[in-house]
């Protein structure tokens, strides 16, 4: 029986390796060999073997290195592993830009008339005339006809003979992205598990479309077990003026997703299922998986199943059947499409609805901001470290930052979430379990109106953000939706003026800076007012000598917000405290609410 070697394995590098073969031959076989001289054929080997074994330990690192995203260089490795984070790689940026589009109208009694007033639809092309000329495409729909504080139209007289406006003209502003859309098909004559189509091309920004041969629209996802998404339906309630369109969930049993490989070509890979039925149960039928549980005579009773291979199920979504793919996807971006202000003034491809098209030929578009944004795509570092963050990210609302966050994301075209608030209640101070869910968080709640004041959301917008939470609230998690209350003040203030200067520009330019201070794009509910930090920007105004007084009143009934609150008794240490229920402060109408003077010692 041969004897135990001692064998090292703390070996890495080719001296190491090379050393320790030495002592192992010495050792073992001493009598066999004991030329150990560089020239000798016997050290030839020995070199050798601590060649291969050096080779081999310095793959071994590398292929471990490559499996952590902090040390992977291999382009390839980083793609996989940025995906299995959840961030999506770029190949290209497009560059962003904010496109100005005016029409004429005519007009009625004096009045604009809307008959004439145009709607381009989303994804209409613009052409740049720099070098290039570069393409842009509309992000959303530009319609004349609506006007909120988030999307205004801006009117003005473009002609008024004897006073009496004829012409107007109409402004709206709207985003848009340099890309060009490029068409592909693809005939499928057999469903095939997980099939993937690969679009070879450059600078691929993302697919816009993808319709089979029946005219069914296959719908993108982030990942193939999700089966639902948001669709936009236009509101035809009564407050549609202030929540243009409503948000709803839907199935979509037709689906696919999309990801980049290193080189640059975009895969697009479809589902797993070959049934018609549509998609809505996500386990398949319990007495089929009963018929595979007992074939080998052994208890399953606790056997995982995996939903992806399981008697084809439609869980991951239908697989293209005897139909053919009509793909339409954007190319573009990169360093080239950043164009100079006033280069987008051609319409290229504008798709419109009218009812009455007399002015449809004075629609026109400029952009008075450079375009920008455009690069490459990601480099390895900048991979690495947007997989990292989105990792982090996630996207599930699990604190109370989270619920604020995404309520305040809610797209403005499903109502303008204008400020939010979550908490959970105090139980203690609930008069009866009726009164208040234990189990549940509460958000708070406030829109703007047309004119960015601030008000209750209506049912619709309420109902959209609730659509909007549950698909990414966890399982066990439940909220009430409810309405903050606004307390409107106004503001007085006197201050003494350095001699010399002139008291009418210092106190103009105290009372813009009060009104900034109050700005309230800058205020959350629930936050107190810091009179002494008010104090420090008057004392700042070039010309002020000093602060007298600031004093903070309430402002209720009529216009103003229905709650009456004491300003006075809240105040203490220089700090206006909020009411116990969730409130914020608003100075509804600056120019009348704010009030200044000089005075003298």
């Amino acid at each position: 029986m041969a004897s135990q070697k001692d064998i090292k394995y703390i070996g890495r590098e080719f001296g190491d390796f090379k050393s320790q073969l030495e002592e192992f031959a010495k050792n073992y076989f001493p009598d066999t060999y004991n030329d150990f001289s560089e020239t000798s054929p016997g050290m030839m080997f020995i070199e050798m073997s601590a060649y291969i074994g050096d080779v081999l330990s310095f793959y071994q690192d590398t292929q471990l290195q490559e499996t952590f995203l902090q040390h992977a260089q291999n382009p390839s490795n980083l793609y996989t592993l940025a995906y299995m984070m959840g961030y999506r790689p770029k190949v290209s940026s497009a560059s962003e830009v904010e496109l100005t589009v005016t029409q004429q109208i005519g007009a009625i009694a004096g009045l604009p008339n809307w008959d004439q007033a145009l709607k381009l639809n989303e994804n209409s092309t613009f052409k740049s005339t720099t070098t290039g000329n570069t393409s842009f495409i509309s992000t959303n729909a530009v319609d004349f006809k609506f006007s909120s504080s988030y999307d205004p139209t801006e009117i003005t007289i473009e002609d008024a003979p004897a006073g009496v406006p004829r012409l107007f003209n109409l402004t709206k502003t709207t985003k848009a992205f340099s890309g060009e859309i490029k068409t592909l098909t693809r005939t499928f004559t057999t469903a095939e598990k997980y099939t993937t189509v690969e679009v070879d091309d450059t600078d691929i920004l993302n697919v816009l479309s993808i319709t089979d041969s029946d005219g069914n629209e296959w719908t993108e996802v982030p990942f193939l077990g999700q089966d639902t998404v948001y669709v936009e339906e236009a509101n035809n309630n009564s407050d549609n003026n202030l929540t243009p369109s409503i948000l709803k969930v839907k199935t979509v049993p037709r689906r696919y997703v999309t990801r980049f490989t290193s080189k640059g070509v975009l895969q697009i890979q479809f589902g797993a299922g070959v049934s018609t039925a549509l998609d809505r149960e996500f386990l398949p039928d319990p007495t089929e998986i009963e018929k595979f549980t007992t074939q080998d005579r052994v208890d399953k009773i606790d056997t995982a199943y995996d939903p992806s291979n399981f008697l084809f199920t439609t869980t991951y979504g239908l697989a293209p059947n005897n139909t053919t793919l009509t793909i339409k996807y954007v190319v573009g971006g990169g360093v080239q499409a950043n164009c100079p202000a006033g280069s987008i003034t051609s319409k290229n491809t504008i798709s419109t609805q009218v009812t009455d098209d007399t002015y449809i030929n004075t629609l026109a578009v400029t952009n008075l901001k450079p375009a920008s944004g455009g690069k490459d795509g990601d480099t390895v570092e900048e991979l690495r470290q947007n997989a990292l963050r989105s990792f982090a990210e996630q996207k599930r609302t699990v604190t109370l930052q989270d619920y604020t966050v995404r309520s305040l994301s809610l797209p403005t075209r499903f109502g303008s979430i204008a400020k939010a608030y979550v908490t959970k209640e105090n139980i203690a101070n609930a008069s009866s379990m009726l009164d208040i869910n234990p189990l549940a968080l509460s958000v708070y709640t406030l829109a703007f109106d047309n004119e960015q004041k601030l008000i209750t959301p209506n049912i619709t917008l309420k109902t959209n953000l609730k659509t909007y939470l549950s698909q990414y609230m966890l399982l066990t998690d439940a909220v009430d939706i409810k309405d903050a209350f606004v307390i409107n003040i106004g503001v007085k203030f006197d201050v003494l003026t350095i001699p010399n200067y002139a008291s009418r520009d210092v106190l103009l330019n105290c009372t813009n800076a009060v009104k900034e201070f109050f700005n309230i794009k800058n205020w959350n509910i629930n936050q107190p007012i810091n009179l002494s930090n008010l104090f420090t920007v008057l004392d700042q105004i070039k010309g002020v000598q000093t602060v007298k007084s600031i004093r903070i009143s309430n402002k209720a009934g009529g216009n103003y917000s229905q709650y009456a609150y004491d300003t006075e008794g809240a105040t203490k240490d220089n700090i206006v405290y909020p009411s116990y229920d969730p409130s914020i402060f608003e100075v509804k109408y600056p120019d009348i609410d704010i009030e200044g003077r000089v005075t003298t010692l």
